[in-house]
């Protein structure tokens, strides 16, 4: 086989690889309703219920975060991050989770917030959030 056909196809073996992982590691926008019914990561676009208890002592545990949140349809449900409170957090207009399901609770491995902007009324600030892996 010439060398030329060999890179082609080591080439196009690779192209396949990076379009797999790629893909794989997308997760799809939902609802806490579309949540229920899979296993998989999802991205919920929603509000914070601000008539409901935050809850986050760091004195008893600095990584436990939980809140409620209505979805853009309307359903409300109990979101636990395993995180420290994000700065700002009762501000925000709109917040993106991606995490999933478990049990009756949404489990938050990233919060990403839009905040009004302190300095314009027509930009919002963008602030994104991460849980801590445990290390045992």
């Amino acid at each position: 086989m010439k060398k030329s056909a060999i890179f082609g196809i080591v080439t196009i073996a690779i192209a396949i690889a990076v379009i797999i992982s790629t893909y794989s590691n997308t997760s799809t926008y939902g609802s806490f309703n579309d949540a229920r019914k899979t296993d998989t990561e999802l991205h919920v676009v929603g509000h914070l219920n601000k008539q409901k208890e935050l809850f986050y002592d760091a004195t008893k545990d600095a990584n436990y975060f939980s809140f409620y949140m209505k979805d853009n349809k309307g359903e409300e449900c109990k979101v636990v991050f395993n995180g420290t409170k994000p700065q700002d957090f009762e501000r925000s207009e709109q917040i993106v989770l991606t995490g999933q399901m478990k049990g009756k609770e949404f489990h938050a491995s990233k919060i990403l917030m839009k905040c009004p902007s302190k300095y314009t009324d027509d930009k919002l600030n963008v602030t994104e959030a991460k849980a801590k892996s445990a290390s045992i």
